[in-house]
């Protein structure tokens, strides 16, 4: 990670299509972005490697499932994951495997350092890869939202951290 102390420190949640996974991942992350007076210290975006719903809001089931936790994602917009966001972000997290591998496969060479699964930062969680709420009922948009939370504080442990050591240099 090559973060400037100068400058904020960004983030990037990686799904297939930016409706469920990530953008939740991106609302709940800048809560607690927010939440420990960070704002301005971290940066946080969210894509999809597909350009199926670029434009749309999340998935309602999401926005739902979010807000009942106090979240509201409704304003987020899906957008698919550009060439540029290889240098614009610290950290790119995919929701799993398969967006890992698709994105290193479009990752240019000296940017794979920033490609994580993003429950890399809670092994507690299982076996690393978030699953795919889209086809299933509500009860799959609260399991991934607990997953994402789980995540979240593990995330942000690491990112204090890493600014911690920044500001030391």
């Amino acid at each position: 990670m090559c973060h400037g102390v100068n400058r904020p420190f960004r983030v990037l949640f990686v799904c297939t299509g930016n409706i469920c996974r990530s953008p939740t991942a991106e609302g709940l992350f800048r809560a607690a972005v927010r939440g420990a007076g960070l704002l301005e210290r971290i940066e946080v975006d969210s894509a999809g490697i597909d350009d199926w719903h670029v434009g749309d809001g999340p998935d309602a089931r999401a926005v739902a499932a979010a807000r009942r936790r106090g979240i509201d994602i409704s304003v987020l917009r899906a957008r698919q994951v550009e060439r540029a966001d290889f240098s614009r972000f610290d950290l790119i997290l995919a929701m799993d495997r398969g967006h890992l591998s698709a994105l290193t496969r479009s990752c240019p060479r000296g940017s794979v350092d920033r490609l994580r699964l993003f429950l890399s930062f809670a092994p507690e969680s299982g076996d690393g890869d978030i699953p795919d709420p889209y086809y299933g009922g509500p009860e799959g948009f609260e399991r991934v939202l607990d997953m994402i939370e789980a995540g979240t504080k593990g995330l942000l442990a690491h990112i204090r951290r890493h600014l911690a050591t920044a500001a030391e240099r």
